[in-house]
Parts: structure tokens; C-alpha cells; sequence
């Protein structure tokens, strides 16, 4: 009975066109009066709670740092430094959207903010070159899924708050996971533009890479400094934040100089906007998290999965399924806020390492960005790559098939994402 007021209640207030947030609330509030407990001090406290959260502080200075990126042109100049490297070969543009998607998943760590980066650099380029507008538009919109996963990501902050689970290590082990996804649209890629008879770029000479990588170099550098800097301890997730935002906005303003002093103020109120909708997302989901644990809903879910617990594969699949279920309807932040009190019992009953299902767990939802009829970063590019929501869907689904074959890989063989994990811690 208590899962079924818990989806129901919030399922209900999502098809009334609830705002996520509100509808995590009502949820709780359902849950209250099933469990003969409503106090309103406790919607309060739980909501105080939600937000006071140190590793939380990450949030918004890695979504500013993404705003700086994008307005103070260390998004271009990685797009060009791909360019320069891959642009020369067939279907080459199509593999500097990839390889700039990986490049700038490892500075804002925000799916987003790197699909509308790239659509408005790469799509007016692709159709020009002769590339199927659709085509062009689903791919860049499965790169800019790999944000969430390659070092920084916002996911891996939310997730390991809710999981109480070192982000340092999600972040080290979602570095190569990262990496084969951003393979796996390399072989989607080829497959889509085998057919295509397009003359792709010159190739640039030597000089004219040397030049591209030294204009690029300052934005090149801030994936390595935080990896070095949480490889070896020189400061948390948190304060990695800080730096990339720091560092950002001086090299914006004072290295590179497209980022004029009088732009700071708009930057830091979009910002300040996006962080916003993430943090009461989390506040509201603790509200709903805290009585889950009361109605010990996650002791339900394991009897439902029990006759999966003896085998660890069948029962990552089964989890990961749902995940994919409830990607389709929900975006990542209330996905992973939702069910992560849910299924984290289950992983540690199962003696599944939390860290690697964690690492699958923020894929999955990174996918659920790109599946209708929620799909956040569809509804990005569609805007900004000027591609109806029909022709999108048409255009992305070889991608979207190669990252979930690339999930099943992971589930198939777990070494897959824990050696290369331990290579890094």
C-alpha cells in the first residue's frame, strides 16, 4: 500500500502539470497522512535540511563556471582544438562534436549548458558541410550527455549527497565510463555517415594545430587541474567548484578578454537562477526521502526484487530498467534524488559496491536527458539547433542505442568500470 501511495501520489501531481519540486512535497505530504504522522515541522526541517549541505556549495559554482565557459569562449576554443585534430577525416565533424563533447564534459559537468554550447557552434557548421540537420542535431545531443559523467558532475554531487557516498571517488570512477560512451557514438557515428559522400575539411598543417592547442591551452588545462588537484588530495569536490570558477573567469576576462566586466552581473544571475531550481529539487526531495525511510519503502522494494538478490547482473539489470522507466518521464536531478533512498539499501544488501552502481546509476539518468517526452537536452537542442521534436527523435535514437549497449556492457562485465576506477584512486 505504501508504494502505491507514494507513486501514485506522485505521478498524480505530475500529470496536473506539477512542478516536480511541489509534486515531491505533495508526495511527502501523502506519505504523512498514510503514516497518521503530518506535522508540518517536519516539511519544514527537512527542507532546512535539504539545502544545508556542504558538498552541495559545488553546485553553484560549477554552474557558473559553466555560464563563464560558455559567454567567455572556453567553449569555442575547445570546439576549435577538436577541429583541429579530428575535423579532416570523413564525417569528421561529427567526431569533433564528439571529441569536444568529452573535452567539455570535463570542464562544467552540466549536460546542458554542453548541448547548447555545441549546438550553436557545430549544427550551423554540420548542415553547411552537407550533414543531415536531425542526424547532426542527435548527435550532439548524445555528447552532451557525457557531461554528467566525466569529472565534474553535478550528478555525482547530487548522487553522493544522497547517498552519503565520497564524490571524490564517483568522480575518478566516472572518468572511463565517460570515455566509452563518448566510443560508442564514435561507432554510431560511423555508421550513421558510412552512406554520406561529403568532402570533409583540409586538413590542417601542423602550424596551424600547434597554433589552434596554444589558443586552447588555458581552457585545456582546467580538466587537469582538477583531476591532479582530487587525485592527490589538494582540495574536495567543493573547492575543486570554487577553483573552476575562479579560474574561469579569469581566464575569460583577462586571458582570453571576450568576457566583459559589464557581462559578470547577467552571468552570475543565470547562474544564481539554475542553481536555484536545483537546490529546492533537493530540499523538497529530502522531505519525501526522510519519510521513505520511515515507511521503510526500500524494504518493500526488496522483497519485489528478491528473487533477483542472488544474482548481482540480473539485478543491476533489473534496477537499471527502472531507471530507465522513470527517466522517460522525470528529469536527472529528481530521478536521482527519488529513487537513490530507494535502491542504495538494495546495492549494499547485494553487496554490490555502491561506487560502481553509482557510476551506472548517474548514466542511466545521463541517458533519460535524450528519451522522450521529458528529455531536457532534446528540448535544448531543438531550440537552439532550430530541428522540430519529431525529426530529433528520429535523428538521436542510433546514439541513444549505442550509450544503452555501452550501459549493458558495464552491467555485463563490472571491471569494465572498477579497474579502470582503481587507476585513479
Amino acid at each position: 500500500m505504501t508504494i502505491t501511495v507514494f507513486l501514485g501520489s506522485l505521478l498524480g501531481a505530475m500529470a496536473l502539470g506539477m512542478p516536480i519540486a511541489f509534486a515531491l512535497l505533495v508526495c511527502g505530504l501523502a506519505l504523512m497522512y498514510h503514516l497518521d504522522m503530518m506535522d508540518a515541522q517536519i516539511i519544514a526541517q527537512n527542507l532546512t535540511n535539504g539545502a544545508d549541505s556542504f558538498p552541495l556549495m559545488a553546485v553553484p559554482f560549477f554552474m557558473l563556471a559553466g555560464e563563464i565557459m560558455n559567454t567567455g569562449g572556453l567553449s569555442k576554443r575547445i570546439v576549435n582544438v577538436a577541429m583541429a585534430l579530428v575535423g579532416h577525416v570523413r564525417g569528421g565533424l561529427g567526431y569533433v562534436a564528439i571529441l569536444a563533447s568529452c573535452l567539455l564534459a570535463a570542464l562544467s559537468g552540466s549536460a546542458v549548458a554542453d548541448a547548447a554550447a555545441l549546438s550553436a557552434l557545430l549544427v550551423p557548421m554540420m548542415v553547411g558541410a552537407g550533414h543531415d540537420r536531425a542526424k547532426s542535431c542527435g548527435l550532439i545531443a548524445a555528447g552532451g550527455i557525457i557531461g554528467p559523467i566525466i569529472p565534474p558532475s553535478i550528478g555525482f554531487i547530487v548522487f553522493g549527497v544522497a547517498a552519503n557516498l565520497s564524490i571524490s571517488k564517483l568522480f575518478l570512477a566516472g572518468i572511463f565510463p565517460g570515455l566509452l560512451i563518448g566510443l560508442s557514438l564514435v561507432a554510431a557515428w560511423w555508421w550513421v555517415a558510412r552512406d554520406e559522400n561529403l568532402a570533409p575539411p583540409p586538413r590542417k598543417s601542423a602550424g596551424e594545430v600547434l597554433k589552434t592547442l596554444a589558443d586552447g591551452f588555458w581552457a585545456l588545462m582546467l580538466p587537469l587541474i582538477i583531476i591532479f588537484g582530487l587525485k592527490f588530495g589538494i582540495f574536495t569536490p567543493t573547492e575543486a567548484a570554487v577553483v573552476c570558477a575562479v579560474y574561469s573567469l579569469f581566464v575569460a576576462v583577462v586571458i582570453y578578454r571576450e568576457l566583459k566586466v559589464s557581462q559578470i552581473y547577467g552571468v552570475l544571475v543565470a547562474a544564481a537562477k539554475t542553481t536555484a531550481i536545483v537546490m529546492f529539487l533537493v530540499a523538497a526531495a529530502l522531505v519525501s526521502a526522510w519519510l521513505i525511510t520511515v515507511a521503510d519503502l526500500p524494504g518493500q522494494i526488496v522483497e519485489l526484487l528478491e528473487p533477483f538478490m542472488g544474482n548481482k547482473i540480473l539485478l543491476m539489470f533489473a534496477m537499471m530498467m527502472v531507471v530507465v522507466i522513470v527517466g522517460t518521464a522525470m528529469d536527472m536531478t529528481p530521478t536521482i534524488l527519488i529513487l537513490t533512498p530507494v535502491l542504495m539499501p538494495i546495492v549494499l544488501k547485494a553487496g554490490i559496491d555502491p561506487i560502481y552502481f553509482g557510476v551506472l546509476f548517474i548514466i542511466n539518468n545521463a541517458i533519460g536527458l535524450i528519451t522522450p517526452p521529458v528529455g531536457t537536452v532534446l528540448n535544448v537542442v531543438a531550440g537552439v539547433g532550430k530541428v522540430s521534436m519529431d525529426d530529433l527523435m528520429k535523428g538521436v535514437w542510433p546514439f541513444m542505442l549505442a550509450e544503452l549497449l555501452a550501459l549493458l556492457l558495464m552491467i555485463l562485465f563490472p571491471p569494465l568500470v572498477m579497474v579502470p576506477a582503481s587507476w585513479f584512486n
